[in-house]
């Protein structure tokens, strides 16, 4: 596959459906959210841009099937797979708090291998290639250099169900309070790791993710030059988005504060 004229295809595009989202923004009632199930908003917002995106996506790569997450396009078992977030931070959107982006990524079995992530408000594209290196609006892109837990600024978000592992998190973040520059919590999972992919982060952490949420965003921090696992340290589990921690040079020593209190 021509992944370089791939990406720059789904840059276009994204682009286009971010700039939909803007115009909406001006005018969006809350009257027009729907709650899929607690605390999961959707809204004709999101519905528009994933078909969008839908309709894009199989001009440049016919031969994917999808994992979408307002289920306008549904997965085949292909061995490409488009993975969309039309707009990852609808609370945030819902709200008006200017903190959401646009979220593709291409996998070829189960790993991504085109990532692109547009940060609506700021006007900022993430992307990345498999093996091409990362750029934020084509400029290259890296990690931070910091190398201790001690100096760093650590992103994380909070589930909005499964409460069920809230004292095992609550001990994490208590930990990382002590022992970081401090914690933030934007509402945008993709927003997140194409921070840590910028260095503008050392490290994200979360659990109870989905697929569309991390899927560009990860492979844009592994070619920046970070390192993506779960909660334990290992290369397994977060391309589906069970769990996942993104990190420069303090990868190790997060996920041994992590793995402490995690069950």
């Amino acid at each position: 596959m021509k992944l370089n004229k791939i990406v720059n295809e789904v840059k276009e595009l994204v682009i286009s459906v971010g700039a939909f989202i803007r115009h909406e923004s001006t005018h969006f009632d809350e009257s027009a959210i729907v709650y899929k199930e607690l605390n999961n908003l959707v809204s004709y917002v999101d519905k528009t841009a994933e078909e969008r995106l839908v309709a894009g996506l199989k001009t440049i790569c016919p031969e994917a099937d999808f994992i979408a997450e307002e289920g306008t396009a549904k997965r085949e078992g292909k061995e490409y797979t488009w993975v969309i977030d039309p707009l990852d931070g609808t609370t945030n959107f819902s709200h008006g708090l200017p903190v959401y982006s646009v979220s593709v990524a291409l996998y070829q079995n189960n790993r991504p291998i085109v990532g692109v992530v547009y940060e609506v408000n700021k006007d900022e594209l993430f992307s990345a290639v498999k093996g091409g290196g990362a750029f934020l609006n084509d400029k290259p892109i890296h990690v931070s250099k910091i190398p201790t837990l001690e100096k760093s600024l650590v992103a994380t978000g909070f589930p909005y169900y499964m409460f069920d592992k809230l004292d095992d998190y609550f001990e994490i973040l208590k930990s990382l309070m002590q022992k970081t520059h401090g914690l933030r919590r934007l509402g945008s999972a993709a927003v997140d790791l194409c921070y840590v992919a910028c260095g503008r982060f050392e490290s994200y952490f979360e659990f109870n993710l989905n697929a569309y949420d991390v899927a560009a965003g990860a492979l844009i921090v592994l070619e920046a030059g970070g390192s993506v696992s779960n909660f334990l340290g290992e290369d397994k589990d977060w391309p589906e988005g069970k769990e996942i921690v993104a990190s420069g040079p303090v990868h190790d020593e997060i996920i041994t504060e992590i793995s402490k209190h995690w069950k």
